[in-house]
């Protein structure tokens, strides 16, 4: 099974290099993508879009020689969504780690501050102490080494969706640094972040307890979990 991994803000490509093995070994293929403008320190992203990230993932599918399945990690989940809307025939299996579906209009991130163009990653200080578990010094200090910054239009552009079959595409939540019951009561209570998961008709929610993080916190735990649902 070809598996399309995405990563979230501030990542690309490297940041699946210790979950790609654990699928290896499961007998699946792994493709983690680095998307526009994530290709370096030194790339020229002022101009990267959403539309384009979500383009990349689209010609990942379209690339494929039979429907995949879909993994994104945070901000990735909401690219991973834009996808699914764009080929929803071609994806088996949508699975989301610590991210949500991001309904149409919606945002990726407009709460931190832009610089030039693009969004460095923050100091640690504007996360919650459950983002960052299972981040010790070191592993913060190898985190923000990596740690390419993100195009400002790409986390700020609307959403665009048109295809109600995404609906149909089954989905996994992987809770890492909130639990399924917590995210059930989330949606339960009708938080806007969380608006899209009453309308898909299948979801079901593993839990990971770690941060926000679980490819460098918990990356074997996560490369079984994915390939559990596959």
């Amino acid at each position: 099974m070809d598996i399309i991994l995405i990563p979230g803000m501030w990542l690309n490509a490297s940041s699946w290099d210790a979950v790609v093995p654990v699928l290896e070994q499961a007998g699946h293929r792994p493709r983690p993508l680095t998307l526009p403008g994530m290709e370096s320190k030194d790339a020229d992203r002022a101009a990267i879009t959403l539309g384009d990230h979500v383009g990349a993932v689209v010609a990942a599918i379209d690339a494929a020689g039979a429907p995949v399945v879909l993994v994104g990690h945070s901000a990735g989940a909401a690219i991973a969504y834009a996808a699914i809307d764009a080929r929803p025939d071609r994806v088996l299996r949508a699975v989301y780690v610590g991210g949500f579906p991001m309904a149409d209009g919606d945002v990726l991130a407009d709460g931190f501050e832009p610089k030039d163009g693009e969004i460095p990653l923050p100091d640690w200080s504007e996360f919650g102490d459950e983002d960052l578990g299972g981040l010790d010094d070191a592993a913060r200090a190898a985190f923000r080494e990596r740690a390419i910054p993100f195009p400002a239009y790409a986390a700020r552009e609307p959403q665009r969706l048109s295809d109600d079959r995404r609906y149909a595409v089954p989905v996994t939540v992987i809770c890492t640094e909130f639990s399924g019951a917590t995210l059930r009561e989330w949606i339960g209570a009708g938080l806007a972040p969380v608006r899209e998961f009453p309308k898909i008709a299948d979801v079901t929610y593993v839990d990971l307890p770690t941060g926000h993080w679980p490819q460098f916190t918990r990356p074997a735990d996560l490369g079984r979990a994915i390939a559990a649902r596959v």
